[in-house]
């Protein structure tokens, strides 16, 4: 059995301070080691901005089964794109091979729509990218309307390994307006740690390459070409220093972000 440290962790976010207890696996460690950190703090800011919500008045519509953001483009990082290979590769053969095939599938309609040259460009790229670098292919990728590769019978089939992007996207407007989200007045609640943001940054540092943030349909390909990056190591304990730091820096960008939007 993997030992781990134990650490206290406190962050004070725009909707309150959250306050935690984390697990990292102790000597040298992939980077995907960090994730289950990451995910744990993610989602305890996100139960924050909730209870601000929902103390407001307001009502999280997302439910079991509704799966219109499905159909969004969905980022991820590095780190990310390397557990979701490690845990696809870890699966019975059957659900492994029926997955790959939805994979596949999505490969073949993208490359038809002349969407994949598109999505590789951007996962490689070693520039920093701007919302507006991704707002076409987003807006091209949405108009397929094309079922994310891990959704079956519109329900996650990989839900404990879902990418950050997904956790975080929780709407308070009526459910139906999701159908058409690019056209309808869509609200989703804030984020105060955005998991796959900081996870690429932490991923620049360790690299000395790109922030980079890799479309969900590209995922297991991206992994598979980079598998040399996968098997490197870290000190669990070096992982853990760099990803808090990224994170607090989100998190003061944030702050500032509301405050400014506060103002106006």
């Amino acid at each position: 059995m993997s030992m781990a440290d134990r650490y206290d962790v406190s962050l004070n976010t725009p909707a309150g301070q959250v306050t935690t207890v984390i697990d990292v696996p102790s000597g040298f460690v992939p980077i995907t080691a960090i994730l289950p950190a990451m995910r744990k703090l993610g989602e305890q800011a996100l139960a924050q901005e909730e209870r601000r919500v929902t103390g407001a008045g307001l009502t999280i519509s997302c439910r079991k089964g509704c799966a219109a953001c499905c159909r969004m483009l969905v980022p991820v990082s590095a780190p990310e794109a390397f557990a979701l290979h490690d845990m696809v590769h870890a699966l019975p053969a059957e659900r492994r091979n029926a997955l790959m095939a939805r994979v596949a599938q999505a490969r073949a309609k993208l490359e038809q729509a002349g969407l994949w040259s598109r999505l590789t460009a951007l996962a490689e790229t070693d520039r920093p990218l701007t919302d507006e670098d991704f707002e076409p292919v987003n807006r091209d990728y949405y108009a397929l309307r094309l079922p994310c590769p891990f959704l079956e019978d519109e329900l996650c089939t990989i839900y404990e390994d879902r990418p950050a992007a997904c956790r975080e996207l929780l709407v308070t407007t009526p459910a139906e307006l999701c159908d058409d989200l690019a056209h309808n007045p869509v609200k989703p609640i804030p984020v105060s740690v955005r998991v796959s943001t900081v996870l690429g940054f932490l991923w620049a540092e360790l690299t000395g390459g790109a922030a980079r943030l890799i479309p969900l349909p590209l995922a297991l390909d991206w992994a598979a070409r980079h598998h040399a990056d996968n098997r490197r190591t870290w000190q669990g304990a070096e992982l853990l220093d760099k990803a808090l730091d990224k994170v607090w820096r989100f998190l003061n960008q944030e702050f500032q972000h509301r405050q400014q939007a506060g103002e106006r």
